[in-house]
């Protein structure tokens, strides 16, 4: 077990999330709810969830869908949102993203990516599955972006959990201070812990950070007996070549405390997103694996580890 990081004093009650789903039964055992927490200090080419990248709320407009009705200017309380035309305009000086324009909006062109949640409103939506916790063996999932960048605000999270008696789990790059995760650990029973890959130079060529702090605490992890499934995306070009599959999977031989070995294929699900976020997205020339690739990465994995799944 980790060191006793003491868990008293005040820790925030409201933090950002971008998205609460229910019903979940890929993030854990059993049927989970899964809370993302929006900011992350990576920012993965192949990442389908880029709208997690900044911390911060943000409205987003699909001008394709705005039918000009004028709804959002009569609602917002900033006078933010002004006629420019045929179309309207939001003054970035004067939104606060409030999200009022986007609940009003009857043609959903607005989107607001985030919101400020406090602790409380984060447990009501979970507790909406807690039967289902207690019949499956499930519980409440932490993801992100990258939860660890409110790393105060999920350690409130996880304690509320924990009260709660609700089995809990953190999704997460293992890209933070050891101290960090020590506080943490003590109220995690498991952790989803994603491996880009060994080779540090493509770690910071495609991540933006070196892999030494994530490959140092999953040695951590290992170090305190805390159950951690590694998820490993595969990503052609990037990390699929035998030798980062074989010094993957001789690392992950050499930790004893790896339940499970998950391969997740590259897919380009979450495209259409960058577009609509004005971001450019890298991976258009890069094709999923295909069944036979995963299949042999699949077999050169099972000879590390007995608990090799393709998909989560």
């Amino acid at each position: 077990m980790p060191p006793n990081v003491p868990l008293t004093g005040s820790l925030p009650d409201t933090g950002v999330v971008f998205n609460i789903m229910r019903f979940c039964v890929h993030d854990g055992p059993g049927i989970r709810t899964t809370v993302f927490l929006k900011g992350c200090p990576l920012h993965c080419p192949w990442c389908h969830n880029p709208e997690s990248w900044e911390q911060a709320p943000r409205m987003v407009v699909r001008s394709d869908r705005c039918i000009a009705c004028g709804a959002c200017v009569t609602v917002c309380p900033n006078g933010a949102i002004v006629k420019n035309g045929e179309t309207y305009q939001t003054l970035a000086e004067h939104c606060t993203h409030c999200g009022t324009c986007a609940e009003t909006c009857p043609a959903e062109a607005r989107e607001l990516l985030g919101r400020t949640m406090t602790v409380g409103d984060v447990m009501v939506e979970v507790e909406k599955d807690s039967v289902f916790y207690e019949e499956s063996g499930g519980g409440v999932t932490f993801s992100g972006g990258e939860p660890f960048l409110q790393n105060r605000f999920l350690r409130s999270l996880l304690r509320s959990a924990k009260d709660r008696g609700f089995h809990t789990a953190v999704d997460t790059s293992g890209f933070t201070s050891p101290a960090t995760l020590e506080a943490v650990a003590q109220l995690t029973d498991l952790f989803l812990f994603d491996m880009k890959t060994m080779d540090d130079a493509v770690h910071r060529a495609t991540t933006g950070v070196s892999g030494a702090l994530v490959q140092g605490n999953l040695r951590r992890l290992a170090s305190w007996g805390k159950k951690v499934v590694v998820r490993l995306p595969v990503i052609p070009g990037v990390n699929d070549d035998d030798r980062n599959i074989e010094a993957t999977g001789r690392f992950v031989a050499s930790l004893g405390n790896v339940v499970a070995l998950q391969l997740l294929p590259f897919h380009t699900t979450g495209a259409d997103k960058y577009a609509r976020l004005g971001m450019p997205y890298a991976m258009h020339e890069v094709s999923a694996p295909s069944h036979d690739q995963m299949m042999r990465i699949a077999e050169s994995m099972s000879r590390y580890h007995h608990a090799v799944t393709i998909g989560g």
